[in-house]
Formats: structure tokens, sequence, C-alpha cells
């Protein structure tokens, strides 16, 4: 009986020891989870003082129109993403650092110099070599990349290389397809035979896939840019007929 007793005592101050241990340990993972999500928590507070901005350059520039950006609140939201970057080193923090840096260059009327404009652009293409190496199914960036390179190199390899990186990752993304066009005239010079020959099947698809080809017309800007998107479009029925009316909208004699 006593024995008994004594075994029941011993148990209970077993499961008792195993239960402190349980909780201390649950309570430990508890605090290291906290730890951890940390920087995380951080990088994303800090991102979000930057979205307004982000959203007033990015509309400045696809709307032509809403609120400018001024140079005080530009500052400011670099400053955020800079600190976001700092907490949180993920590709989603570069690649949205590089947009708004982008955008700020790119934007006329801050009052700013060229040589800022250039530190501004040479930063935006060093986050996006370091967010497109650990997320590089991203288009739209590289097509940034590919625009960037555009402005500090002129036509180059560099310029080549992330432009088709672009058109790999998201052929079909339509709202970049001015952007990749215009580059395209811009770079024909530095694309290789094979490149080339991808490029026009690439052409050639955003033509039958557009609902207005209007924008075709708004891209070219000399008979060298025309006479590309003939050549693209050569084997296209009635594609000749329709880019020169289109041509004679955008400019009525």
């Amino acid at each position: 009986m006593g024995s008994s007793r004594s075994a029941r005592r011993g148990n209970g101050i077993v499961v008792n020891s195993l239960s402190w241990l349980l909780r201390g340990t649950l309570a430990l993972a508890g605090v290291i989870l906290a730890v951890q999500a940390w920087p995380v928590a951080r990088g994303a507070w800090e991102a979000r003082k930057a979205d307004a901005v982000v959203t007033q350059l990015r509309n400045f520039s696809e709307l032509h129109g809403g609120p400018r950006a001024q140079l005080p609140d530009i500052v400011a939201a670099i400053g955020a993403l800079d600190r976001a970057a700092a907490a949180d080193p993920v590709a989603g923090r570069y690649l949205q650092r590089s947009e708004l840096v982008v955008g700020a260059a790119l934007t006329p009327d801050l009052g700013i110099t060229l040589d800022q404009r250039v530190v501004w652009l040479r930063s935006a293409e060093s986050d996006l070599v370091a967010g497109l190496g650990a997320a590089p199914a991203r288009g739209v960036a590289w097509a940034r990349l590919a625009s960037v390179r555009q402005g500090l190199q002129g036509t180059s390899r560099g310029v080549v290389d992330a432009l088709m990186m672009s058109i790999d990752t998201s052929p079909m993304l339509s709202t970049i397809w001015p952007a990749r066009l215009q580059l395209i005239f811009d770079n024909w010079v530095a694309f290789t035979p094979e490149e080339r020959e991808q490029l026009g099947a690439y052409v050639v698809m955003t033509w039958r896939l557009s609902a207005d080809r209007l924008w075709f017309t708004y891209v070219i800007r000399s008979p060298v840019d025309e006479l590309l998107v003939r050549y693209f479009l050569r084997d296209e029925p009635r594609a000749q007929e329709e880019l020169a009316a289109l041509l004679a909208l955008k400019n009525p004699k």
C-alpha cells in the first residue's frame, strides 16, 4: 500500500515536471518566433510608409495625372524603404525600393540635379540585380532593369539580357508591351540573329492579341521604327494596310 502511494506520488512529480518543462519550452518557442518575426514586421511597417508615394509616382507615370509626389515626401519614402530593407532584406523590399527610386529619378520638376538622378538610377539597378537574383520570375522588374540600363548605358547587352528575361518570364503582360517594343527598337543592333527571330515572333504575338493596336503607332518614333514593325508583320494578313491606317490616324495630314 505504501509503495503504491509512493509510486503515484513519484509519477505525479514526474508529470508535473514534464508539464512545466513543456510549458517552458513552448514559452521559449514563442519568444524565439517573436524575435524571428520582428524584422519582417518592422520591414513591413517601414515599407507601408512609402506606399502612398509609390502610388503617386506610379499613377503620375501611367495616367499622366493625379497628385505629383513632392521631393521631401520622396526622400522620406526612400528612407523608410532603406530601413525596411535593412530590417528584412528580402527580394520584395529591394524591388519595391527600385520602383520608388526609378519613379523619382524620372519625375520632372523635382529641382534635383542630373547627377542625383543618375545616383538614383544606379541605386535602382543594384536593387533590381539583388532582388531578381532571389526572385527571377518577375517580368515587370526585368523590364524595369532593362529600362534603367538603357538610361545609364544606352544600347548594350545588359539591356538586351534583361529585356529577354522579361519576355521569357512574362510574355503575356500587355501593360509593358509598349515599353518592351521601344527597347527592341533602341537595341536592335545588339541582338543576335537568334534573338531577332524570337523577338519577331513575340511582336507578332502582341499584334495578334491586341484588341486596340493603336499603341504600336505611339511607340514608333522614326521611319526606322516603322520599318522594323513592318518587317515583323511581313507575313501577317492585312497587317501592312492596317498599320498604315493607324499611322494615318495618329498623324492626319
